[in-house]
């Protein structure tokens, strides 16, 4: 299954999240509300105008494994890497974090509220409704939370990992984390995740955790100027 890597976003959106998505032809995106993503049958000429009906202007979108010419009518914000982990570790032994809560349409103002906070990656209001949410809260404030984005063959990755500037250094996100893996596995899944290049900490944590390294990719945050 790790085929799907490279172009992950094109086999979710085409296949087990269609429901997710909008776009034609050879272009995709999660509808609006959901992570601002966009995906291609074909990185490398990638159909920018099989989207414009599907697109707002002054949208914000990442891409993934992309780095041709800016098409007109768009404008690049800005230009990364990121890698893809695979999970190859060992079944967490017990849950990690049991006094975790499922996140549900209740707590989408708290969810994107720590999401503006943190910047763990493209976040919109419905995103929590991708997979399993789950948030760790103090005093009723949600101070953690993980989740579940793409899903494609036996994929599934983790993602929207933060925590609140707080109640950091206490491994909650790291607890949250392994409660999911242990949940995917059990469903016979392959957890994975995205993280930028220059997250050294994160990766360092990740690969301790019992994340490979799959692939490096580029990445790009562009915003649409007019239809």
């Amino acid at each position: 299954m790790k085929d799907l890597l490279p172009n992950i976003f094109w086999h979710a959106l085409t296949g087990p999240q269609a429901r997710f998505a909008a776009g034609a032809r050879g272009a995709r995106r999660f509808a609006r509300g959901f992570s601002p993503i966009l995906a291609f049958a074909d990185q490398r000429a990638p159909d920018f105008a099989a989207l414009l009906p599907h697109c707002d202007p002054g949208e914000r979108f990442y891409v993934d494994g992309w780095a041709g010419p800016v098409p007109e009518g768009w404008t690049l914000e800005a230009e990364s890497a990121m890698f893809k982990m695979v999970w190859e570790g060992a079944m967490p032994a017990e849950d990690a974090a049991p006094e975790a809560l499922p996140l549900g349409l209740q707590h989408v103002a708290r969810a994107l509220a720590l999401a503006e906070l943190t910047h763990p990656g493209p976040f919109g209001p419905r995103t929590i409704e991708l997979g399993e949410y789950f948030g760790l809260f103090e005093a009723g404030r949600l101070v953690a939370m993980a989740g579940e984005r793409t899903e494609a063959g036996t994929l599934r990755e983790i993602s929207g990992v933060c925590t609140h500037p707080a109640h950091q250094g206490k491994g909650l996100a790291k607890r949250l984390m392994l409660k999911l893996i242990a949940r995917q596995m059990r469903r016979g899944l392959t957890p994975f995740l995205h993280v930028m290049r220059d997250n050294a900490g994160a990766r360092s944590l990740y690969r301790r955790m019992g994340f490979t390294e799959f692939m490096e990719s580029p990445v790009r945050v562009l915003t649409m100027r007019n239809a």
